[in-house]
């Protein structure tokens, strides 16, 4: 296994343009847990650990660039160095990301890393489609942007072609609540048996949701946040923010529910995991309902 550790981004896309094949590693966080149970031989290792570039975020044109090299730990605003700050404007990716593993894990893994291995279960992919998410790509050919709907292609598989490498994700601050939620076999350090990320958009009067480990990609909830900003215009509760009737709590949970695609596993019945998703969507909206009655 050959083993190349690029300073700096144009290295990086130059080894990557010579070595298609080449397996991008940052934090390790999945790929060292694939090599040691021999899961995956690539035949080279491309090492980002030490491409600045790739750390930090910025704010322009009214766009939130966050490096493919933050960390969780920096998502979740506890880091210092000005992610106090950015972990207040992405509210429901720093909540999902203080579930992610152990704090050493946190420290190591990244949010380009989570979105390159695009797993079923990745902790920060719902609350990525809530936001409405781009994801920034590029290889020595240029750069384009990719919408997070359409990054995600099958079961650990992403719209990267074989020369390209994550540059950063690009997300709108939102102007409403967000929330995460997610159950697992444990309170802790745990895969998602199911998760569920909601977003409100009051500027524009939309809904955004995540899905995950329920299907084969994360996916939204297309028809529950249509039936919930449809609710929430009809009712004049975008602008009253008084309490949420029930009928439209339950109405929304259910959506949530039918939109899941989930399977049989070690982890927990499709049956299990469709309720599951009911019960967190439920409860998510509750959470960002009474920020937004407040205020938040």
């Amino acid at each position: 296994m050959e083993f190349l550790r690029p300073g700096s981004w144009a290295e990086a896309l130059a080894a990557k343009s010579a070595h298609a094949d080449a397996l991008p590693i940052a934090g390790g966080t999945d790929v060292m847990v694939e090599l040691n149970f021999d899961r995956r031989r690539p035949p080279v290792l491309l090492d980002l650990g030490q491409v600045s570039e790739l750390r930090g975020w910025t704010v322009a044109d009214g766009w939130l660039r966050v490096g493919a090299g933050v960390t969780y730990a920096e998502l979740t605003g506890e880091r210092g160095n000005g992610t106090a700050e950015l972990g207040r404007l992405l509210p429901g990716l720093a909540i999902a990301a203080r579930t992610v593993g152990s704090p050493q894990i946190r420290n190591r893994g990244t949010i380009g890393g989570n979105l390159g291995s695009a797993s079923p279960a990745g902790d920060c992919h719902p609350s990525l489609l809530a936001a409405g998410a781009q994801v920034e790509v590029e290889s020595v050919r240029g750069s384009r942007r990719i919408g997070i709907d359409e990054f995600f292609t099958g079961v650990k598989r992403n719209a990267l072609a074989p020369d390209e490498l994550i540059a950063a994700v690009l997300i709108r601050p939102p102007a409403g609540p967000e929330q995460f939620a997610k159950i697992g076999t444990r309170n802790a350090m745990v895969i998602a048996v199911a998760a569920f990320a909601l977003a409100l958009h009051p500027d524009r009067g939309q809904v955004g949701t995540g899905i995950g480990s329920a299907a084969p990609t994360p996916v939204r909830a297309p028809s529950a946040e249509e039936f919930l900003a449809g609710a929430l215009a009809e009712d004049g509760l975008w602008e009253s923010r008084g309490p949420l009737p029930e009928t439209v709590t339950t109405e929304f949970g259910d959506l949530v529910s039918a939109a899941a695609r989930p399977i049989d596993d070690v982890r927990g019945t499709a049956a299990y995991r469709r309720h599951a998703l009911g019960v967190l969507a439920r409860r998510a909206l509750a959470w960002a309902w009474q920020d937004y009655r407040k205020g938040r």
